[in-house]
């Protein structure tokens, strides 16, 4: 079908919850490039939202997708599943976690780890204990629950009643927080890096200080790692340039590299909450998922993908910093890893992000003036050369 057939098709069968899409649809993609229903090759720096980590249709995924079709696509929980097995070991040897539990999802690994902070303290005899701290800005997905977690009101105000027992205070603001803590707080879920708000970084020292008043007041501390995990920001996880452990930390997105998977991690102590009957899943940790998720966490090991972030993201910090003094269209860069928020100076990020698409590149915009850009894992200086010609062409050309 073209483009135009795949539209009637969309507009008049599918609930519209996007509203107008991007006017593309992709047949098939190749390493960091995609190529339209018309031919059309484009450049992912958006990655499927942090999805795509070895970029499209890397060959090790699609050969553990297609082995593992070939055999068996389900297996239900009630039995063993060797590579569920295989990742959960994986995950765990490279981590602080020392169990998991696999999901479809991350607002599902997510709701996971909201459910296993609770029952953790109701079976310690800790049952007034249900409460969370969340932060402003914040995204912990669109269930009912993880969107009452999440802390903007554009995702969760149209769902009220709101899952009760959620508070919500300012990154990084560590006065608030502590003043926010009761005797019914259970758990503080935070992001290193919020990401889907524009790239708002935790700072070290105050994730140093939530740890440390975790520690004292018999808080579990959680991370959604959901955007931020399997080598997004520099680190492997991002808890890791934070300096801090987290209790439970959430994985998806990057996990499977394109298949659906989510996983929540927790260490031993806590992962005990969870007793048989406590919580499941049809498809959580099938043997199709996993397999995928195998084989991205073997590749970003053996690859030593995490260093080579480090190092081109460095690279592009200096090519993005060098871009605003010369343009003066650029008020502020955040960052970490592979995550940037490029504030533009005027409220023209949907026309600069249209202006991108036009040229054959894909990043993401939030709100009226900041550009985000996820780009796989796998991009090499050149690419942002590339990536860095084409945006100073589209900068000079606002008015």
């Amino acid at each position: 079908m073209n483009l135009s057939e795949i539209q009637a098709l969309d507009e008049k069968y599918y609930m519209n919850t996007f509203g107008k899409r991007t006017p593309v649809a992709f047949e098939r993609g190749e390493g960091i490039h995609l190529w339209a229903t018309d031919g059309k090759k484009y450049t992912d720096f958006f990655a499927g939202i942090a999805v795509n980590v070895l970029g499209h249709s890397h060959p090790d995924i699609v050969k553990a997708v297609q082995d593992q079709a070939g055999k068996m696509l389900h297996c239900s929980n009630l039995y063993y599943i060797e590579s569920q097995a295989e990742l959960a070991q994986i995950i765990c040897e490279n981590s602080c976690a020392d169990k998991v539990f696999f999901a479809n999802s991350g607002a599902e690994a997510n709701e996971g780890a909201i459910k296993l902070a609770r029952i953790y303290f109701k079976k310690k005899g800790q049952s007034e204990k249900t409460d969370f701290i969340c932060l402003n800005k914040s995204f912990h997905g669109r269930t009912l629950t993880t969107a009452t977690a999440t802390g903007q009101p554009k995702y969760n105000k149209p769902f009220t009643p709101l899952t009760p027992g959620f508070t919500h205070v300012n990154i990084n603001d560590f006065e608030a927080l502590e003043a926010a803590v009761t005797d019914k707080t259970c758990a503080i879920m935070l992001e290193p890096v919020q990401g889907e708000s524009g790239v708002y970084p935790l700072d070290p020292d105050y994730a140093k200080k939530v740890r440390q008043l975790c520690d004292e007041k018999g808080i579990l501390l959680i991370f959604d790692e959901v955007q931020t995990g399997i080598g997004r920001t520099g680190c492997l996880f991002g808890y890791e340039r934070l300096g801090v452990e987290p209790d439970i930390f959430t994985l998806a997105k990057a996990l499977g590299g394109g298949v659906p998977i989510g996983a929540v991690c927790a260490k031993d102590a806590i992962a005990t909450g969870f007793e048989p009957g406590d919580h499941g899943s049809t498809f959580g940790g099938n043997p199709l998922a996993c397999s995928a998720g195998l084989a991205v966490m073997r590749r970003v090991l053996i690859d030593n993908i995490v260093e080579k972030v480090g190092e081109v993201s460095t690279y592009m910090m200096e090519k993005l910093e060098a871009l605003k003094k010369s343009t003066g269209k650029i008020s502020e860069i955040r960052n970490a890893g592979h995550m940037y928020g490029i504030v533009l100076a005027s409220e023209t990020a949907g026309v600069v992000r249209g202006k991108l698409f036009e040229k054959g590149w894909l990043v993401g915009s939030v709100g009226t003036n900041v550009l985000r850009v996820l780009p796989p894992l796998i991009i090499e200086n050149k690419d942002v050369d590339d990536f860095m010609e084409v945006l100073n062409e589209t900068l000079i050309e606002l008015v």
